[in-house]
């Protein structure tokens, strides 16, 4: 964990388990104090994390990852700078936008560096979101903020328990999903990224998408290779401006 100043900390057992019970999505990770007794109050906070998927971790609450003097009381949440847009709410922003539609769904991003990059062209190419799961995933922290050059303000970031559930979700509502992977046949030019709602997911640095997320897609790409395969903050921008070009084209066609 990185070290950061009092705003990405909330402590004490009432404001963590108030914000688990109102704000949950904000919470990165829960910290709790492994020389202390879990009273009431710590069950309940460790009991709603974890049906919330946050992860927890018992630790040394006076070591030098934290800050000094603070009445923690044993429970110290590390949170986003941003607040985490719901799902729920973001699907209804979605019904009352006009036109088509399009996210994009990152699966296992590690790398802060990344996550802040892709962030930062979502928001330039026009994106309407970035999905992210609540569990093994970096968390938009303070390098993720600064990486994105302060796009992380500019565009809706959902995070979710489950991503494979949220996919069903969008499918149900007539979204298509794409999903990228090196061993697929098709290029990711040879979509008609203009006549549909979709979601674009990207996978982790290393195994790329999951299986039971590619299974998932109606729709799977490759980006075509000569030598290693782009870092995914690079495919993802380039994968995004074919499709901002293609509904540019057909955007100029349309008013000829």
């Amino acid at each position: 964990m990185e070290q950061a100043n009092f705003s990405n900390y909330i402590y004490g057992k009432n404001a963590v388990l108030e914000t688990l019970d109102r704000n949950s999505s904000r919470i990165n990770k829960i910290f709790v104090s492994k020389n202390i007794g879990l009273d009431n109050r710590l069950k309940k906070i460790i009991e709603l994390a974890k049906q919330k998927s946050i992860i927890i971790q018992f630790t040394n609450l006076n070591n030098d990852k934290f800050p000094k003097d603070i009445p923690h009381q044993g429970v110290i949440a590390y949170v986003s700078p941003v607040e985490y847009m719901k799902f729920e709410d973001f699907l209804d922003k979605m019904d009352e936008k006009e036109g088509y539609k399009k996210i994009v769904i990152l699966e296992n991003i590690q790398d802060p560096h990344n996550l802040g990059a892709i962030i930062r062209t979502c928001a330039c190419a026009g994106y309407d979101g970035i999905m992210l799961a609540n569990h093994r995933a970096c968390p938009i922290n303070t390098t993720v903020e600064k990486t994105s050059a302060g796009a992380v303000n500019h565009i809706p970031i959902i995070k979710v328990n489950s991503l494979s559930s949220a996919i069903d979700t969008l499918k149900n509502k007539d979204w298509w999903i794409i999903a990228t992977s090196a061993r697929c046949e098709d290029n990711y030019y040879d979509i008609d990224y203009t006549d549909m709602n979709f979601a674009l997911i990207m996978g982790s640095e290393g195994p790329g998408v999951t299986k039971t997320l590619m299974n998932k897609a109606d729709f799977k790409v490759k980006l075509p290779c000569n030598f290693e395969s782009l870092n995914v903050s690079n495919a993802t921008a380039v994968i995004l401006y074919e499709s901002v070009r293609q509904i540019s084209i057909k955007q100029t066609m349309q008013k000829k």
